[in-house]
């Protein structure tokens, strides 16, 4: 009888207060000497608690069984410290117990998520040695680890071995080839499923659509839209973002709006997309009524949304806005800014002349300016007609980030009032050959028949 209370209440588990209650019940009763109810105890307390459930499983009274081994390193695998799956997978094999099929999986997930490709190479060879090399969620697993770590090349030759390929296998082939930036690859591994007759699903359409997005291929966008609606598939959150993230890419504000608007659902990913969508096409006052529209929804905007919103106030000369948002960012929002925030801030400043917070907001930076940040503000100095404001330091920082780049010297030259240090510039340049690339603009046109 007391076997049932127990495992009904493991199963009703909801906080981290029930879960000691419930833990000094079984030690009373010492049913934690059982494998089954060990595991079923370490089952649920993973999901309330990580932390204790990792203190109830290392002073487990017994050699805890295979089925806890494989819990612990499944959340740990999810959580915020996946290498601990790797370390726990070290003591599994001290035990003298074997990982099984399940196992496997959860390892090389944290192996992914930890760039470990050292270790996921050498699980892959065990893998091989105890003969798993056929099951198809592990090879899905191992494809998704070598595209994280970025070697798409050993993603694509474990594809390749595959015995049996699944929607599962087609889809994570094609998501990193995404992530690893070969949009083309991705296309044409889509373009081998069909001919080999296999149905793309929804989380198969949302790497296609990155795809596009990355390819500003439009045609190729409309046509997976097309597909979405004449096949009934439901615009999830991830898909109706990606969607809607691929016609804001490629320019067409009027559709990425109207997808927005026809989602049922949205995430904060969602509502940054359509905010920087509108504040890239010229739309500043209405990315200003979505972020408040955003945050009249519940939703706490992250650095990507901050990133977006300053751009509006950027590109429409709102600096007291800007200023505003970056205040907020900090102080209510507690987020650290980034080195875009930090970017979106001085080309704010520099497009309106004032040049001097330009030159302290880059002082106040706590690491050093990139390239991008450095040409804003020279490039500011110079639309101006100003000087370098107290600082030469930061035209040679320049040259020194990127030394290659001739457009940098000719840069750097515009605004010094020393007709010699310009001459030593030009110099600089002729002697490692560098020329200053011309400008150049491109318009697509749409078909025009006559």
């Amino acid at each position: 009888m007391i076997f049932r209370q127990i495992e009904t209440l493991l199963q009703r588990l909801k906080t981290a207060n029930h879960l000691l209650q419930i833990q000094s019940i079984i030690i009373k009763t010492a049913i934690d000497h059982q494998e089954y109810f060990f595991s079923k105890l370490i089952l649920s307390s993973s999901s309330i608690s990580i932390p204790l459930s990792r203190k109830i499983f290392d002073h487990s009274p017994l050699t805890p069984p295979l089925f806890a081994w494989n819990t612990m390193i499944k959340e740990y695998s999810k959580s915020s410290v996946p290498v601990e799956a790797v370390n726990l997978l070290f003591k599994l094999f001290k035990t003298g117990l074997k990982p099984d099929k399940f196992t496997y999986p959860f390892v090389l997930k944290a192996c992914g998520r930890c760039s470990m490709v050292g270790v996921g190479a050498a699980v892959h060879s065990t893998v091989l040695k105890v003969g798993l090399n056929w099951d198809s969620h592990i090879c899905n697993t191992l494809l998704r680890m070598y595209a994280a770590c970025n070697l798409i090349g050993f993603s694509r030759q474990v594809f390749d071995e595959m015995r049996e390929r699944d929607v599962v296998s087609w889809s994570s082939m094609i998501a990193g080839y995404v992530d690893c930036r070969c949009p083309l690859d991705a296309l044409a591994v889509f373009q081998d499923m069909i001919q080999a007759n296999h149905k793309p699903n929804s989380i198969t359409l949302v790497s296609l659509l990155s795809a596009c997005t990355h390819l500003l291929n439009i045609k190729l966008g409309e046509s997976i839209h097309c597909h979405i609606l004449t096949n009934g598939i439901e615009l999830h959150v991830e898909l109706g973002t990606a969607l809607l993230e691929m016609y804001a890419k490629c320019g067409h504000i009027k559709k990425a709006c109207h997808i927005f608007n026809s989602m049922v659902e949205k995430n904060l990913q969602s509502w940054t997309v359509m905010i920087s969508a509108l504040a890239d096409n010229g739309h500043g006052k209405e990315a200003f009524s979505l972020f408040s529209k955003m945050e009249e929804a519940g939703f706490q905007p992250d650095s990507k949304s901050f990133s977006a919103i300053l751009s509006a106030c950027s590109h429409m000369g709102l600096v007291d806005e800007g200023q505003d948002f970056f205040n907020k960012m900090i102080k209510v929002h507690d987020i650290k800014p980034t080195m875009e925030h930090y970017g979106c801030m001085v080309d704010m400043f520099g497009r309106a002349g004032r040049i001097e917070e330009a030159y302290f907001m880059i002082k106040s930076m706590p690491m050093e300016p990139n390239s991008v940040i450095l040409r804003s503000y020279i490039s500011a100095c110079r639309n101006h007609g100003r000087m370098l404001y107290e600082d030469n330091k930061l035209r040679e920082l320049l040259l020194q980030i990127e030394p290659e780049l001739g457009a940098n010297y000719v840069l750097a030259a515009s605004v010094s009032s020393v007709s010699d240090y310009q001459g030593d510039l030009r110099l600089a340049m002729k002697g490692k050959g560098l020329n200053k690339v011309p400008g150049s603009s491109w318009v697509q046109l749409q078909d025009i028949s006559s």
